[in-house]
């Protein structure tokens, strides 16, 4: 499953607003507010790191299962780019 790290910042800027207005009503102090926002960044961190795990993840097994189409066209514009220098030196 591909953890979707659009609705995890949703998530986060929900709880902070949410967490604002409690601090703002008197009901937790500004260090638990502090406390807090680092617990909610350090999830937010965790699930960024997950979404670009997997999807490096995801971009290797495709370039595993496609290596040879990647060379190949690798190879079409290697080619390509030689033959608009080669043709742009000799005008």
């Amino acid at each position: 499953m591909f953890p979707n790290l659009l609705n995890a910042t949703q998530e986060y800027w929900r709880k902070l607003d949410a967490l604002e207005a409690r601090y703002r009503q008197g009901e937790i102090s500004l260090q638990e507010v502090d406390a807090e926002v680092a617990r909610l960044m350090r999830e937010l961190g965790d699930e960024r790191r997950r979404s670009l795990r997997s999807f490096k993840n995801m971009l290797q097994g495709w370039f595993r299962d496609q290596k040879e189409l990647v060379y190949g066209l690798l190879l079409v514009v290697v080619v390509a780019y030689g033959w608009v220098i080669s043709t742009t030196q000799l005008s």
